[in-house]
């Protein structure tokens, strides 16, 4: 017999372990699981857990605290979370960030968009690092992407400063370090105390000598640890790369110290790889990646997600059969949250840029999203809907039958409804830790719960505590399965086709009713489900990435590049893995292109045996699977080439779940589990009522025992509940759940009556459920779309409206389109009524028609019934270009609506289902080139193609809408359409009567100025007779002549979204908002132009300075800099005659400003604000693709407005051109100052500067001159000019106590913040920032 084998995932709530004698028999398996904070009873749980497995093989005590001997143990495998919880708590070590001059404030601005964007107060997590040191040196990128000569740099023999990049990229040095400065700088850092230090420079993935230089600088002078971006991550992205390289600084310190108090409780310690005389364990930790790495080689930027990549390597080990390749949805329930993720095809997805406690990194991660529902999630009756989270009672104080004070959570409602054994729960609890589960608690929480609850709705019968509880449950179901959903069917796969593998804690207890809501008829359950991420570390295997940045194209030119490099990372690697004592028939190789098509950046990252060819064939069928199309006549490029090796470690050989099934059907040996087999009966809540329920050890049931449903399967560490529609078959190492039919929340309503009661369940279920479909349409709009806008910027909502236009539900929450999207849908309703028949689509983008601007256009059908119609579905999307005078739509001096591209008001798209292409071209290209100096639209394929995109995300609206109706009936769906409406309404009314409470009744008065002299006015008063809020905007200026006009439908908008910032909790977003709210604009002024009128600036600059407006009439806050910094530049358009296209580039980007300081809280610096939350392009990936050098990109200090609370400060953004181009100003805030309240002082103003740059014949600079062209202009630049933009400060509130230095306060920041990201939170950011 060998030695034993200890597997521990220490998670949030628990640790687990999973030890093995060294029989490697599963029968001699110990499963071990125990509370992972237990200060009172031990200090550290990994090493607990294995001095109790040492306990259990040894047969001897081990007092608790005296080192443990390992002599007999072969390994120890972990996964931890010591990297989570240090970011989480920000308890890191102490590091400094080294990086390029004029980037030294790169992490605090970010990506510039705010984190939750109905937050007010904008909690942002802080930065990692101490201090920052800027290096004066710089590089930048010769070519530019976006060149349409395609001209590409071949000699770097003439010029000594030009270099090749190890991505093939051209470099040109502009500025050499000083090693003399640097030393001295660093060496002054040193004497601060620091150790540690992250260092990362622009380009530095292609050009990494400078980088080397000052790490070996850094070494000299004593630095304990040094993170180079261009080791741990050297791929484009200079944001990323920077938090990638200060995360390792912060962290790794940090996982060294756990592994020396760890060690130190270990009598030999831990064995070190590539020791002459080795001692010690053998230790490995599980990596984000899914792969095990040597505890001396384990770093913080590979340990995030170390505990829940061992559960997918667990179900993709034990579940997966690559005879059928039948994918697999891992469904990782535990304590604090709920992990889902997928497998298929004998390969582990992996996402390589992902966030986690608002640090965005690039490290190869497996693809798993987090989903803050678990056990422990509280449970919460707010606003009249039920709700499960995002909040966690954790495992401190844990639910409230922990036994410690906890509050209700998911675990407790499962207990109350018998679902949960406490027989067979460990008895871990209480003082002595010999308890199990507290039943009584729960039960009176919830008999107060269930009071209120009732007391709330006194026109329903009353509900039971049973009731209560499983309405909670049914809502976590809900909120688990709309991310299983969306990480599938974003992808291109069709969900029904897989199977869902259930396993940590609590999954048993759910994973039927996920599935079924699904439509998977198959769940999965290990026997060691509950501690199925532990058994996945006993399972892994060691992993070594290596990757090398490329920029080159996929042909038969570059293949033997490519086979050359496949060489030489070959070859990194396996040094790297013979250096862990495997031998080269113990490894084998994955070999990976990261590829895009030129012109975009949705990039996927490729395996394939070796050619080009493959590659290329595999790239072309995941795309055409994932979007639904490829582009032809484009090349591929490719961004990295990566190797992924592994050295395979022993395994237990299981036989398929498939093979087994078919064995025993053929053997006949299934059998109905005998009538006494069961340990007892319990009365257990299924829909409906109590059951009796079986209750069967799963230890007992012989292979091949079939258990119908109802039944509870249980073991020392699990409860599988096998409801009535379901049956479990028992196989030597899983149970097979086959879902019969589903178990539908419809079952307690009646399809067609006219007398609905609202149930507070069912409406907190159709809130999902409406949700849900907007965002199932987002996924087919993206997917089937082809811009850079849509596709990869995601730029667009869709939404749902009941039959006369009002708004159920939208998705994603783009502040601009809340409001606007119902007042479009009622105008088209109203025009078209009694006039659009089935098959008939409209397309709308007109101001006076419920538009905002015109690059943002509605496509609109209705579904009808009986010839009536029902609701409607819209998605709006924001096309690149639809003509104008420039390029993009968005001319800063427009002054007619026809300057600014093609006005639809109202069309059909598509006619008794015919797609009007010929009117389309029409409407986009031939009717606006008719108006002087404009042209017709630039992207019009683009056009076509996006708006067949948004026909098809509808469509995709009205088939789910059509199944919803099915299951429930129209007229209940009308009903719940109405409600959850009123349940929004409810909300705000209530918010709004607090306020005038607050105020005696009086009304609120507030006005402001743009920059031209126009006044926004506000009185808001209510209207007790009426129940009405009047925001009445008497006395705002007259529409202007220029292009600062905002529609009515922006004024909506704003309004929606000042409320829903001011509720601050989460409701429903719908037409019910804006109920209690009666809006008078007067016609013809600013905020209701007539027709004909330039909108551009309304929609990206007015729309900011109405929100001012609002936020300061109810005092919530000082001004936030009320501007979207609007800046274009690029080459092409119409010849000056008009007969001519000359192809060119475009460029649009909004820059962030100060937030604007309120009653408890600082201004946040260099973040947007309000109305726009778009992110800014990565510097490295702007000078790749533009002819650009970006020369500061920082915090503009001091311009923040003091006060008791400051103001945030603005950016300073200063961009050099390599080339002549046309570059644009849309801008405010320039002349009226962002106002500060309560005494706090005005932030800066804007400023917009043009640096004009003479050079004599030799090219040497003779003269700069500084030029202020104001907030709206378009300038001729050339060749080292620059365009430097000062954006305004946000104010200042309260007056200022000390002198301009403020009290602090500490942000809190939100539990669903921090929440571990995988793809689809990539995707909501993405939506959540434009």
């Amino acid at each position: 017999m060998g030695k034993i084998r200890i597997a521990i995932d220490r998670g949030g709530t628990f640790t687990d372990c999973v030890g093995n004698p060294g029989t490697g028999d599963a029968k001699d398996d110990v499963i071990l699981k125990l509370l992972s904070v237990d200060p009172s009873n031990y200090p550290d749980a990994p090493l607990e857990g294995i001095r109790r497995l040492l306990e259990k093989f040894s047969g001897k005590p081990i007092t608790r605290g005296e080192p443990l001997d390992t002599s007999q143990i072969e390994y120890i495998r972990m996964g931890t979370t010591v990297a989570t919880n240090a970011l989480l708590e920000r308890k890191g070590e102490r590091c400094a960030l080294i990086t390029t001059k004029g980037f030294k404030d790169c992490l605090v601005i970010g990506n510039q968009s705010r984190p939750r964007i109905f937050d007010l107060s904008i909690s942002k997590p802080d930065v990692l690092y101490e201090t920052v040191v800027e290096i004066d040196e710089r590089v930048t990128l010769q070519d530019f992407s976006e060149d349409p000569a395609k001209f590409e740099t071949v000699d770097f023999e003439s010029d000594a400063d030009l270099v090749k990049g190890l991505s093939g990229e051209a470099v040109r040095i502009l500025k050499k370090p000083d090693v003399a400065s640097i030393r001295s700088t660093l060496e002054l850092l040193y004497a601060t105390g620091l150790r540690s230090v992250g260092i990362c420079l622009m380009h530095s993935y292609t050009f990494p000598a400078h980088e080397i230089l000052v790490g070996e600088i850094a070494k000299e002078v004593g630095f304990t640890h040094v993170s180079l971006s261009s080791d741990l991550s050297p791929v484009i992205k200079f944001v990323p790369r920077a938090n990638s390289s200060i995360a390792d600084a912060y962290l790794t310190p940090e996982i060294k110290r756990y592994l020396s108090g760890f060690q130190s409780g270990l009598k030999e310690g831990l064995a070190s790889v590539g020791a002459e005389v080795p001692t010690g364990v053998r230790c490995q930790f599980m990596q984000s990646d899914g792969g095990l790495v040597d505890a001396s080689r384990f770093s913080g930027l590979r340990a995030i997600l170390s505990g829940p990549a061992g559960g997918v390597v667990g179900y993709s080990a034990t579940c997966y059969n690559p005879e059928n390749n039948i994918p697999l949805i891992g469904f990782d329930m535990g304590g604090t949250s709920t992990d889902v993720s997928r497998y298929g095809d004998g390969k582990f997805d992996h996402v390589f840029e992902t966030t986690t406690a608002g640090v965005t990194i690039q490290s190869p991660q497996l693809d798993i999203n987090t989903v803050a529902a678990g056990g422990g999630s509280m449970l919460f009756f707010r606003n009249g809907l039920f709700q499960v989270g995002p909040e966690s009672a954790s495992s401190q104080p844990g639910p409230s039958c922990y036994r410690k004070g906890g509050p209700l959570t998911v675990t407790d409602a499962n207990l109350v409804l018998g679902r949960l054994l406490p027989e067979y729960f460990p008895k871990i609890f209480g003082k002595d830790e010999n308890q199990t589960l507290d039943q009584e608690t729960p039960v009176q929480k919830f008999m107060e719960l269930t009071k209120e609850i009732n007391a709330a709705h006194p026109d329903l019968p009353p509900k039971s505590i049973d009731e209560i509880a499983y309405g909670f449950i049914k809502i976590a179901n809900e909120t688990m399965s709309r991310p299983i959903r969306q990480l599938t069917e974003a992808k291109g796969h069709v969900i029904s086709n897989h199977r869902l593998v259930s396993f940590g804690g609590a999954g048993g207890q759910h994973a039927v009713a996920v599935a079924d809501s699904l439509g998977v008829d198959t769940v999965l359950i290990h026997r060691y489900s509950s501690v199925l991420s532990a058994y996945g570390m006993a399972l892994a295997n060691v992993v070594e990435e290596v990757r090398e940045p490329c920029s080159l194209t996929l042909n038969a030119t570059n293949d033997t590049v490519f086979q050359q490099r496949f060489v030489s990372l070959i070859s990194r690697a396996t040094t790297a893995l013979e250096s862990q004592g495997f031998r080269d028939s113990d490894i084998v190789f994955e070999k990976y292109l990261n590829m895009r098509f030129e012109g975009t950046e949705s990039s996927i990252m490729v395996s394939g045996s070796g050619s080009y060819a493959d590659f290329e064939a595999h790239f072309l069928e995941l795309h055409k699977r994932e979007f639904g199309f490829v582009f032809e006549g484009k090349d591929l490029i490719v961004d990295d080439v990566r190797v992924r090796a592994i050295g395979k470690a022993l395994d237990r050989a299981e036989e398929s779940i498939d093979s087994q099934i078919e064995a025993l059907n053929k053997s006949g040996a299934v059998k109905e589990v005998a009538a006494d087999a069961f340990k007892f009966k319990k009365e257990v809540y299924f829909e409906g009522g109590r059951l009796e329920t079986s209750v069967f050890r799963l230890e007992d049931l012989e292979v091949g025992t079939n258990v119908p449903g109802p039944a509870i399967i249980a073991d020392g560490t699990q409860t599988n509940v096998i409801p009535p529609n379901s049956s479990a078959l028992v196989l030597k190492n899983h149970v097979v759940i086959t879902i019969s039919k589903g178990e539908s929340v419809a079952a307690s309503v009646e399809s067609e009556t006219t007398d609905i009661k609202i149930d507070p369940v069912l409406l907190s279920i159709f809130g999902h459920r409406f949700m849900d479909i907007a965002e199932q349409m987002g996924t087919s709009l993206q997917k089937t779309s082809v811009s850079v806008n849509v596709k990869e910027r995601l730029d667009f909502s869709c939404a749902l409206f009941d039959p006369v236009g009002n708004l159920v539900a939208n998705a994603p929450h783009l502040p601009v389109h809340l409001g606007s999207m119902s007042t479009c849908i009622a105008a088209q309703a109203k025009i078209w009524k009694d006039r659009i028949q089935p098959g008939d689509v409209i397309v709308t983008n007109h101001p006076s028609a419920g538009g905002t601007h015109l690059p943002d256009i509605t496509v609109v059908t209705p579904a009808f019934k009986d010839g009536e119609i029902i609701f409607y579905v819209a998605s709006r999307a924001h096309h690149a270009d639809i003509g104008g005078l420039l390029p993009g739509s968005m001319p800063p001096n427009s002054k007619h609506l026809s300057d600014e591209g093609a006005a639809i008001y109202s069309e059909l798209l598509v006619e008794k289902g015919v797609f009007q292409e010929a009117k389309l071209r029409k409407l986009l290209l031939e009717d606006p080139a008719k108006h002087p100096n404009c042209s017709g639209t630039r992207k019009l394929s683009d056009n076509i193609s996006d708006l067949n995109a948004q026909i098809s995300a509808n469509q995709k609206g009205l088939s789910l809408i059509a199944q919803l109706v099915k299951e429930f009936g129209l007229a209940t769906i009308h009903a719940y359409m109405t409600a959850i409406q009123d349940n929004a309404a409810t909300t705000v009314t209530r918010m709004l009567a607090d306020v005038a409470k607050r105020f005696d009744g009086e009304s609120l008065k507030a006005e402001d100025y743009m920059d031209d002299g126009s006044r926004i006015k506000l009185e808001v008063k209510t209207d007790a007779v009426r129940g009405k809020t009047v925001f009445d905007f008497t006395g705002t200026s007259s529409q202007a002549y220029n292009n600062l006009n905002a529609p009515t439908a922006i004024t909506y908008s704003a309004i929606i979204y000042c409320m829903r910032c001011l509720v601050d909790e989460d409701i429903p977003l719908n037409q019910g908002c804006l109920r209690p709210i009666e809006v008078i604009i007067p016609e013809g002024s600013l905020l209701s132009p007539l027709e004909g009128c330039a909108v551009v600036g309304g929609n990206v600059e007015t729309s900011q300075r109405i929100t001012d407006v609002i936020l300061k009439a109810f005092h919530v806050m000082a001004d936030s800099q009320g501007d979207c910094n609007n800046f274009t530049f690029g080459t092409g358009g119409n010849s000056s005659d008009g007969d001519a296209y000359v192809e060119g580039f475009g460029y649009y980007e909004t820059i962030a400003g100060g937030h604007g300081a309120g009653p408890t809280w600082h201004g946040v610096s260099g973040v947007h604000t309000n109305m726009t939350n778009t992110r800014i392009t990565d510097a490295e990936i702007f000078e790749r693709r533009y002819p650009v050098i970006l020369r500061d990109f920082s915090i503009r200090k001091g311009s923040g407005g003091h006060g008791e609370f400051n103001g945030g400060d603005g950016c300073v953004r200063d961009i050099e051109f390599s080339v002549p181009v046309t570059a644009s100003i849309l801008s405010e805030r320039r002349v009226i100052a962002p106002h500060g309240f309560a005494g706090g002082e005005d932030g800066q103003r804007g400023v917009n500067l043009y640096i004009k740059t003479t050079r004599n014949e030799n090219g040497e600079i003779v003269e700069q001159r500084q030029i202020n062209i104001g907030g709206r202009n378009t300038v001729e630049v050339n060749a080292g000019d620059r365009i430097i933009i000062q954006t305004p400060g946000g104010g200042g509130y309260g007056v200022s106590k000390q002198n301009g230095h403020c009290n602090g306060t500490k942000k809190v920041y939100h539990a669903d913040s921090f929440l571990a990201a995988g793809s689809l939170a990539l995707r909501s950011a993405a939506q959540l920032t434009n």
